[in-house]
């Protein structure tokens, strides 16, 4: 198991069963990067991955 895996757990345990909006999580990840700037570059990261992510 990562490290990263115990935020990802504790997001579904908490919020699992919510459904949210793009348009949300686009403004958690900006709140999310005002807070933490040196994290910009990972939250890029994830939004393209994110954006990208045409296998559904």
């Amino acid at each position: 198991m990562y490290f990263t895996d115990r935020g990802i757990e504790e997001l579904v345990d908490r919020r699992g069963e919510e459904q949210v909006s793009v348009e949300w999580l686009a403004d958690r990840l900006r709140a999310f990067v005002d807070l933490n700037p040196t994290f910009e570059d990972a939250v890029e990261r994830l939004a393209s991955f994110l954006a990208r992510d045409d296998q559904d």
